[in-house]
């Protein structure tokens, strides 16, 4: 199917996304969760603004989390890395010829990890950045034998037209679907992990959930310990998911928003990977059988709450770009 606003399916995507960089989350509490993630989680605190944050991980990003203050829960931002800002101004050109709004046209990023990028707008209203030459970092290594994420691993999204949804990340960003959940979850990859956009057919557009990779199964398990020391357990978890392959155990934030350990990401090689459509059967969903299902309290915090992004910041001409995206009953 083809959607108004999209390339068609045989053009070529506006850009070529390297990777997952980081999310920006928008709380009524940032420095309760900043706290959380920076003393409980693992992610290191790099910059403040007021009662702005940002946290790193292990791996060579500047940061892989923003917490900004907000009234409610929100995404904010979702940054994915390009190669040049040459590929940043390109893919400005193929934006605008394909009627996609920007929020922020190429140029300086004012963001505490620098950069050149632009910001666009997806069809649910998520604020989608591409950035190149953002702050270089090393990677660190955890002292001891202390377990932390090195990265984020995906970012789960819920969607109220998933076909849609999965059209734009394809055709307009380049995303390969990796596999299929019948048609309940579209797993979306930019290189050779499995997925680092996952889409969930919902009642609205929200959150699902944030995972955060470890570096190895030894990693993850520790991480689990680590926060059951401290009397923190996980709402469903630790299993092995079945699309993907990779270990799971969730949490709730502060916030409430739901966070993830994860470890073994299936790695793709593009010559000889097939997608598949995976049967949602409890023997599936955790391949280890040690999960149970989830619980109604974690999939509520999946739920979220419905989030319109920022759809109220595109206007004529470009607001009918929306239309066939339904506003959440009490939203306006």
């Amino acid at each position: 199917m083809l959607y108004s606003h999209l390339p068609s399916p045989t053009a070529a995507p506006v850009c070529r996304l390297r990777s997952l960089r980081s999310v920006a989350l928008s709380v009524p509490d940032p420095v309760a969760s900043r706290d959380f993630y920076h003393e409980v989680w693992g992610l290191s605190a790099v910059d403040e603004d007021g009662d702005r944050f940002w946290l790193r991980a292990t791996g060579t990003e500047h940061h892989v989390l923003d917490l900004r203050p907000g009234d409610q829960n929100a995404l904010s931002c979702i940054s994915f890395a390009l190669a040049t800002p040459r590929e940043v101004d390109d893919a400005a050109r193929a934006l605008e010829i394909a009627s996609i709004p920007m929020l922020r046209d190429p140029g300086p990023l004012d963001d505490a990890g620098g950069g050149y990028g632009l910001q666009l707008v997806d069809p649910e209203g998520r604020t989608i950045e591409l950035s190149a030459d953002t702050f270089a970092v090393s990677t660190q290594e955890p002292a001891g034998r202390r377990a932390v994420p090195r990265k984020i691993a995906h970012v789960v999204l819920n969607t109220a037209d998933i076909e849609r949804t999965a059209a734009f990340y394809t055709q307009v960003l380049g995303m390969r679907i990796s596999d299929w959940s019948e048609r309940q979850m579209a797993f979306l990859r930019c290189n050779a992990d499995h997925h680092v956009i996952a889409l969930n057919q919902a009642a609205w557009p929200s959150l699902n959930h944030i995972a955060y990779e470890m570096t190895s199964i030894d990693h993850f398990m520790r991480g689990i310990g680590n926060l059951r020391a401290g009397g923190i357990t996980p709402q469903w978890g630790p299993g092995r998911h079945g699309p993907g392959d990779n270990t799971f155990s969730y949490f709730t934030d502060p916030a409430g928003l739901v966070c993830e350990y994860t470890s073994e990401v299936a790695q793709i090689d593009e010559d000889s990977w097939l997608c598949r459509t995976w049967r949602r059967t409890p023997e599936l969903s955790d391949q280890w059988g040690t999960a149970g299902p989830p619980s109604t309290t974690i999939r509520s915090a999946m739920a979220g709450i419905p989030d319109l992004g920022a759809r109220h910041l595109v206007t004529a001409p470009r607001a009918d770009y929306f239309v066939g995206i339904p506003e959440p009953a009490g939203v306006s």
